[in-house]
């Protein structure tokens, strides 16, 4: 009874949000009059273990090319598919899945002046935002002028909630 009343007390002064993440629940907001497939926060009570995954890079899906070059890598949506797949793959390596991803940081390099957003997109919601896997992650996506191989366009580094 005790727990009870304190947590209405709790809900009144937090508000009710507040109470579902104290109690162990991630709470993750949506961003208002939007459906682009992130999220405006994420609350993550002070109970759970956080998993931070090194940054993710490209596979070579062409081995016949140049290990430097775009072409051994695919377009932004190939790399973006790629560097999605083997977060998963890592992610279920330490029993967990994408919905437990709750941030993530991308660094998109420009081809010929411009980032190609949209392959980035087409790649990210095949893994976020679908009817199998809703959870979305709050997320930055910046441009930097080049990553360590000429030929990847993309990095990506998650953080995970173990449920």
């Amino acid at each position: 009874m005790k727990k009870q009343i304190a947590s209405v007390a709790l809900a009144t002064i937090m508000g009710a949000s507040m109470v579902h993440a104290a109690e162990g629940e991630v709470i993750r907001h949506k961003l208002p009059d939007s459906d682009f497939p992130i999220s405006l926060a994420v609350e993550v009570p002070a109970n759970k273990t956080l998993v931070h995954l090194s940054g993710q890079v490209p596979t070579v899906i062409n081995a016949k090319a140049d290990a430097a070059s775009l072409a051994a890598y695919g377009s932004m949506e190939e790399q973006t598919v790629s560097v999605l797949k083997a977060i998963e793959n890592n992610l279920k390596s330490l029993n967990l899945s994408m919905g437990d991803v709750y941030r993530m940081q991308v660094f998109l390099v420009a081809e010929e002046g411009k980032v190609d957003f949209s392959g980035f997109m087409k790649g990210y919601t095949q893994f976020f935002g679908t009817e199998a896997q809703p959870k979305l992650p709050v997320r930055s996506a910046v441009e930097v002028a080049a990553l360590a191989n000429p030929g990847w366009l993309i990095e990506i580094e998650v953080s995970a909630v173990r449920p």
